[in-house]
């Protein structure tokens, strides 16, 4: 995935862009980089790796450096970025969220007879920051540009760009992902990812863009330069698993919709007789937490905490390069509470299964921890498709996702032309993949949400959520 911050004001925004900034970093976990503009300094960037170390860390001792009224930073799951372009557009800085699955078409049709080079980065791979600049840079003025590039990027692209003078915000070509501005009470403005980074700084909700919207940021305010499409395909999975709670998508709070979501999960097992005898149910921390509270407070059965993730030593997605190290380093980080676990019949309830790695390796320090039952319940349907549009459930196939592999193993080929009744746990090749995935993990039951419940559980028009990973549906 990936995340951003910017601001401009009369004032210096350098604390801003770096504490607004840092708030992204549970959407990211590969770079992490600022820029500031100030007409003394010029332009000043940093762009550090951020794999096993938090952003924070990387930037703090060079802070007074980032002096200026204008910044913007970003947290990325990919490219280092943000890049710095000069072009006959002007000086600009670049960065973007998304996917762009036609990176070699668009560089043979527009790039390979013009003498154009791109920057190979360490895997060979074009950086997506660059290619959406030179895109840009093939029109006469940047909002011709930004729009000219979303529409030849075949998958999604949000882009923050800014100049001496501001910011040009634009939200993907669907709105796939959210862009929110924020105005602070001096009269500075920002323009964030998640809501909430912006309001522990003192702004105050302004705007929120649309699909296909651009505005542009400056000091004396904002104003759309392009207007909204009418069609949005917001991503369903952030308010399952990747918002943080208390951030607002669409005016629809994460928490509230987690709670909502558990709430309704048990709803429909009760209805349907389903639920089972358990002591607690239990989320696996940390998104998993808030849908489990909201199904325990539906169902009736206690909500505990069997076990809880160690943070102070790790903080954060720490990747070895060694697996039997990753490996250890997973175990690590689950501390049991002994006297919930020994003997008892808990109901975990986890954001999403999708690989299933992580999965077993829970199960098995439950059992091992002395669990007498362990129930699964997912709070979203089966993850069937690698996402397009955004760096989540992201893989070289779908054969990597857990369901998609046990399909293969329980039909074939001929499995995955019923992906529809397998996501349906009232058909029999629905029963069929619940079943298997039990025996493949030693769960007790198994349950996911059905695609109807996460709906419903957001609450905003059907039609304007984007359910590819579980329906292929675009």
């Amino acid at each position: 995935m990936g995340g951003y911050f910017g601001a401009i004001s009369h004032r210096d925004v350098g604390l801003d862009v770096f504490f607004g900034t840092d708030y992204h970093s549970h959407l990211g976990t590969r770079r992490g980089g600022m820029v500031v503009y100030g007409p003394e300094t010029g332009f000043v960037r940093e762009i550090h790796d951020i794999e096993n170390t938090p952003f924070r860390t990387k930037f703090e001792s060079a802070l007074h450096e980032f002096k200026g009224h204008i910044g913007m930073g970003c947290i990325s799951d990919t490219d280092p970025q943000p890049l710095l372009v000069r072009s006959h557009l002007g000086l600009y800085a670049i960065c973007t969220v998304g996917i762009i699955n036609n990176i070699d078409e668009l560089i043979d049709t527009y790039f390979s007879d013009h003498g154009h080079q791109f920057m190979a980065q360490s895997s060979g791979k074009v950086n997506v920051s660059e290619l959406v600049a030179a895109l840009i840079n093939m029109k006469e003025n940047l909002v011709e540009g930004i729009l000219y590039a979303q529409e030849m990027i075949k998958g999604s692209i949000t882009i923050l760009l800014m100049t001496p003078d501001g910011i040009l915000a634009a939200r993907d070509r669907l709105g796939r992902l959210p862009v929110l501005v924020g105005k602070h009470p001096d009269g500075s403005l920002c323009v964030s990812f998640e809501s909430f980074a912006y309001h522990k700084l003192g702004y105050e909700d302004a705007y929120e863009l649309g699909p296909r919207e651009i505005v542009a940021l400056t000091r004396n305010g904002y104003e759309t330069v392009s207007p909204p499409g009418k069609e949005m395909k917001i991503c369903g999975f952030l308010w399952t698993y990747y918002g943080y709670p208390n951030s607002n998508y669409e005016g629809v709070n994460v928490e509230v919709m987690r709670y909502r979501n558990g709430e309704i999960m048990a709803r429909d097992e009760v209805a349907q007789g389903r639920l089972p005898k358990v002591d607690y149910v239990a989320g696996v921390p940390d998104s998993g937490v808030p849908h489990a509270i909201g199904f325990a407070n539906r169902s009736g059965k206690p909500f505990a905490r069997p076990f809880v993730k160690y943070t102070p030593t790790w903080p954060r997605s720490f990747t070895p390069a060694n697996q039997e190290v990753r490996n250890q380093v997973a175990k690590m980080k689950q501390i049991p509470v002994s006297e919930l676990i020994q003997g008892k019949k808990l109901l975990f309830v986890d954001d999403s299964i999708v690989r299933g790695t992580q999965l077993r390796e829970t199960v098995d320090f439950l059992y091992e921890s002395g669990a007498e039952e362990v129930h699964m319940r997912s709070a979203c349907p089966p993850i069937m498709y690698s996402c397009k549009y955004l760096n989540f459930s992201r893989g070289n196939s779908d054969m990597e996702l857990l369901a998609r592999r046990v399909i293969q193993e329980l039909e074939g080929d001929e499995g995955h032309k019923h992906l529809d009744e397998y996501s349906d746990s009232s058909t029999e090749r629905g029963q069929c993949l619940l079943k298997s995935i039990c025996e493949k993990f030693g769960f007790d039951s198994l349950g996911y949400q059905s695609l109807d419940g996460v709906l419903e559980a957001i609450g905003i028009d059907r039609d304007k959520v984007c359910t590819y990973c579980w329906n292929g549906k675009e």
